[in-house]
């Protein structure tokens, strides 16, 4: 099908072309709007009504790794790129997702101390340029190795540390900090690095003021259970090791904010999150490996 073929929004309407991968990122932007097909893939499920919803399709577009959601005029609006967008008072997701860090979504963590960005968008100039305007980054987090593929470049025009574990150096291998074995590790004040095998071999995940927990893709949270869940058919390394990550770290953590790299959000009390680990903890003791098949997720 080319580019050109409509079949969401027939001539005249937005729509999502072949090229959409099941990210997901792009429903997790739009609900109502953007939805999932048969094949699993998204769709447009209605044309929007107003400008708010016009802008709620340009946010999914922009975030978009591979531009499938289009327009009718096929070109997007500049002056409606959100990004980065804020979450609450203190972080922003960065959106422009890159083909070269699987989709993932990335962050900004503003703090007196130094801003930090957690795994990365897309390279471009015109995008530092918008992070330099937030203030200076001191520290470039990346959670594992499927989403280290701008990180030098990122630290580099920032003037930032790059940092990643020992367990998936070889996609970073210049950077700056290398975190090691399974003790957590202090970043900055308030910033731990708690290291948590099982996704991949050095996957990291960033916990912050007690409040915010980046995940990268080893927990996340799902619109399907409603629950705290890992991706168990996309993990690649062991899901005996990320059940002994689990048990061993989330004694530990305490959070308001899952902020994941591939799966949705979610805010919810400390108390409430710890809970839910907790009962994570429980279920991913009991699960053994399958066979890889992202396919077979359903967010």
């Amino acid at each position: 099908m080319s580019d050109t073929a409509r079949p969401d929004g027939g001539q005249n309407g937005w729509y999502v072309d072949d090229r959409c991968t099941n990210c997901d990122v792009a429903r997790q932007l739009a609900p109502g709007l953007i939805g999932e097909a048969a094949d699993g893939r998204s769709r447009v499920l209605r044309q929007p009504r107003d400008e708010a919803e016009n802008r709620l399709l340009h946010t999914a577009a922009y975030a978009c790794h591979v531009r499938s959601i289009r327009p009718p005029s096929r070109r997007l609006d500049p002056e409606l790129d959100p990004f980065p967008m804020a979450l609450d008072d203190s972080v922003y997701l960065c959106g422009h997702n890159s083909t070269q860090t699987a989709a993932a979504n990335s962050y900004l963590l503003r703090r007196p101390s130094g801003n930090v960005m957690v795994d990365t968008p897309r390279w471009s100039e015109a995008l530092a340029e918008r992070y330099e305007a937030l203030g200076p980054v001191t520290e470039v987090l990346l959670t594992h190795r499927d989403h280290a593929a701008h990180g030098r470049r990122w630290a580099d025009r920032l003037g930032a540390r790059l940092w990643i574990h020992e367990g998936d150096l070889a996609a970073a291998p210049d950077a700056d900090r290398v975190l090691r074995g399974t003790e957590p590790v202090e970043v900055a004040d308030g910033l731990v690095a708690h290291p948590l095998p099982g996704h991949t071999e050095g996957s990291v995940l960033y916990l912050a003021d007690d409040r915010y927990c980046f995940s990268g893709d080893s927990l996340y949270w799902s619109r399907t259970t409603e629950d705290i869940e890992v991706v168990e058919s996309v993990t690649w390394y062991s899901i005996e090791e990320l059940a002994a990550s689990l048990a061993r770290s989330t004694p530990h953590l305490r959070f308001e904010w899952l902020l994941p790299g591939h799966g949705d959000r979610r805010r919810l009390p400390a108390d409430e999150m710890t809970r839910r680990l907790a009962g994570l903890t429980d279920r991913v003791r009991a699960l053994r490996p399958q066979p890889i098949d992202f396919s077979a997720v359903r967010w």
